[in-house]
């Protein structure tokens, strides 16, 4: 499946919606120790589709986004594009739950609080702050084991950021 989709709506054939694992309702499992860079993208995914939806504009924003960082400074397009697509099929077969176990392992605690900064800027970007959002950014706080007291300020941070 392509990331460049028009307005791809992440649902299983079953009728679940790909967040409905991070609750445990399947998945879960670790998949496996992750590439740190791959582990970093996973999160960043899954915070941009935390709403249940993944648009052209969101698709083609991720690799422009992280290739400004210095952990995707030897990546290409190209293989930027393919770990993207990698990292959905990963999202749509085991799980937000599988791939947050795998992903958690790979990161260092300063990683992990990045991670969870642009996941919360991704998230806040748009200005619009739904109920899967919230949930995504608590469950993902408590995967990553980021202190409340930097949860609030990461977050006050990207209110006011995203403001304009």
């Amino acid at each position: 499946m392509m990331m460049g989709e028009k307005n791809l709506l992440i649902r299983e054939a079953n009728g679940m919606g790909l967040f409905d694992k991070i609750r445990g309702s399947s998945g879960g499992e670790p998949l496996g120790e992750l590439a740190t860079p791959e582990a970093f993208a996973a999160i960043a995914l899954a915070a941009v589709a935390s709403d249940g939806y993944l648009s052209e504009e969101e698709a083609r924003s991720m690799p422009l986004i992280l290739s400004r960082m210095k952990l995707y400074e030897s990546y290409s397009d190209e293989m930027m594009c393919r770990l993207f697509d990698r990292l959905l099929a990963t999202l749509q077969k085991e799980g937000v739950g599988a791939l947050f176990a795998s992903a958690k392992v790979s990161l260092t605690p300063e990683l992990r609080e990045t991670a969870f900064t642009v996941a919360a800027d991704l998230v806040l970007a748009d200005g619009v702050f739904a109920d899967e959002e919230k949930q995504f950014l608590s469950e993902l706080e408590a995967a990553l084991e980021i202190s409340p007291e930097l949860v609030q300020k990461i977050t006050d941070v990207m209110l006011i950021k995203n403001r304009g």
